[in-house]
């Protein structure tokens, strides 16, 4: 198969192209390539090079950052998948589309996890852009995989990381414990997405996060034990680190829809192992 990845120079990117590359034409882009947010370089680009698959790993994720600058991050969040949507219609391509926990306010209570129907109600600029994003990729093509994902770590900077870089120079910590949610390694969400399209699921929106819900808290504690750091992990509340863009207290998605559907999703301690082994 033929597959256009943009963003290709992103943490996601680089696993799926590493998930994808087996038996597949696989041409990668970055902003340099193809701006998503000109819509006729998209559909000329497109249209040129006739993929059947394509996935856009292209966001703004810069979530505080993302309150300073809505225009610019609701263009590459809002208009680049619109555009993207278009052109894989004039294609009969099918678009693969990452979104985020951050559509919801992220106040469901924490006995509970989000399903895809809920009522979407964002918050911050980022979840206000990505849910445009949505929107447009739902308005202009019916071939469509929306893959909602939290939490997400892997090749580049990231939690896990800095947690570990942190514990080089302190004896302790102080991590948030009252936001909930499901840590993602970038390698499973890819497969996930390399299962969607290899077993030709049915089109539509899905949560896709690792199994098993934790905090930020107790996911520090066990990203220092499984690497041997001895490190103490203070627990403080959202209240005591405020940032620019409000976090969410629960993140935590259902992912019944994506199971029923044969999909293979390991635990978070799982890919994290996994991680910190690679």
């Amino acid at each position: 198969m033929k597959i256009l990845i943009t963003g290709a120079n992103g943490m996601l990117a680089k696993s799926v192209k590493e998930r994808l590359k087996n038996g597949n034409e696989l041409i990668c882009t970055d902003v340099s390539d193809l701006d998503i947010t000109d819509k006729n370089k998209v559909l000329e680009f497109v249209k040129n090079l006739k993929p059947e698959y394509i996935i856009n790993c292209a966001a703004y994720t810069a979530v505080d950052k993302a309150e300073e600058v809505y225009d610019l991050a609701d263009k590459i969040n809002g208009d680049g998948p619109a555009n993207l949507a278009l052109a894989s219609k004039s294609v009969d391509a099918t678009l693969v589309h990452i979104s985020t926990d951050y559509v919801f306010n992220g106040d469901l209570d924490v006995s509970k996890s989000y399903v895809e129907d809920d009522a979407v109600e964002p918050v911050t600029v980022y979840g206000k852009t990505k849910l445009h994003g949505e929107q447009g990729v739902q308005n202009n093509t019916d071939k469509y995989y929306i893959f909602r994902t939290a939490w997400l770590y892997g090749d580049g900077n990231n939690f896990v990381r800095t947690m570990l870089n942190l514990a080089k120079d302190h004896d302790e910590v102080s991590v948030v414990s009252d936001q909930h949610g499901s840590p993602t390694y970038a390698e499973d969400l890819a497969d996930i997405i390399g299962q969607a399209i290899e077993k030709k699921i049915p089109y539509g929106l899905y949560h896709a996060t690792n199994q098993g819900f934790t905090t930020w808290y107790e996911f520090t504690k066990k990203i220092y034990e499984l690497s041997g750091v001895t490190t103490k992990v203070k627990p403080v509340t959202s209240e005591e680190f405020v940032r620019p863009a409000k976090r969410p207290k629960n993140s935590q998605l259902d992912k019944t829809k994506l199971l029923s559907q044969g999909i293979t999703v390991p635990s978070w301690e799982d890919g994290l192992k996994r991680y910190l082994n690679n």
